[in-house]
């Protein structure tokens, strides 16, 4: 009888950058930057070191790919701004696209927001290399439409930065109030917790912090966080478009 050879096995995807970030990714999300390394990363691509440093050459280069890869998803198609009714998270990259500036702006932050939310590490990599691609791409895409709505060039700069500030700035508290949430305690009992203590402050020395005690217990960090946003944006339009008339 004959003997029946074997087939071959399937072989793996071929190595490629792109899935050498993906798993980075996967490996940041999971257990946190101290614990990227290409020892590890080799371990979960069953490859060697040596193969993954013909495709990146060091950490500070795979920690800015796997940013910008997530950051990207959020920048992509949103330079045009014309009428749209859709200001949701939900609100596709179509939406975006035919989005007024504002509301554009909107989806533009949330979306930076909720990937600081999803990837706690992406707010510590945007702070650290402000010159990277990463960060550019949202300061740019924020710029240009700072520019569509009007605000003259000398305060541009100045709008731009302010709404990237805000941007990182409680996006990446957020992400440190996640992190920092005791493994056995859940946000709802966390706030509890820190507005009974607010509402039993000295009234005369933390008047205004006991008076939105409550506030504290029931807020939601999305929705504060656009509240802010708007603030800011509605700032930036009045600045710009001041219903007093200019004295003569």
């Amino acid at each position: 009888m004959a003997t029946r050879t074997r087939r071959p096995e399937r072989r793996e995807e071929p190595l490629s950058r792109q899935r050498i970030v993906e798993a980075a990714i996967g490996l940041l999300d999971t257990a946190g930057e101290g614990a990227l390394t290409f020892r590890a990363l080799a371990e979960r691509l069953a490859t060697g070191p040596g193969a993954i440093y013909w495709h990146v050459t060091g950490k500070d280069e795979l920690l800015n790919a796997a940013t910008d890869a997530v950051i990207a998803t959020m920048t992509a198609d949103t330079t045009s701004t014309t009428s749209t009714t859709s200001t949701t998270s939900t609100t596709s990259t179509t939406d975006t696209a035919a989005a007024t500036p504002q509301e554009a702006i909107r989806t533009l932050a949330l979306g930076v927001f909720d990937a600081i939310d999803a990837h706690p590490w992406i707010g510590t990599q945007l702070a650290r290399a402000p010159s990277q691609s990463p960060l550019l791409r949202v300061f740019e895409h924020l710029g240009r439409h700072i520019q569509t709505l009007g605000v003259p060039h000398p305060a541009q700069f100045t709008a731009a930065s302010a709404l990237l500030n805000y941007i990182l700035g409680v996006g990446g508290q957020n992400a440190a109030n996640a992190r920092g949430h005791h493994p056995h305690t859940n946000r709802t009992e966390l706030l509890n917790a820190t507005a009974t203590a607010w509402a039993e402050l000295d009234p005369d020395e933390y008047p205004f912090t006991r008076n939105v005690a409550d506030q504290l217990r029931d807020h939601d960090d999305r929705t504060e966080f656009l509240a802010g946003l708007d603030l800011i944006l509605t700032g930036i339009t009045t600045r710009q478009n001041p219903t007093d008339p200019t004295p003569p």
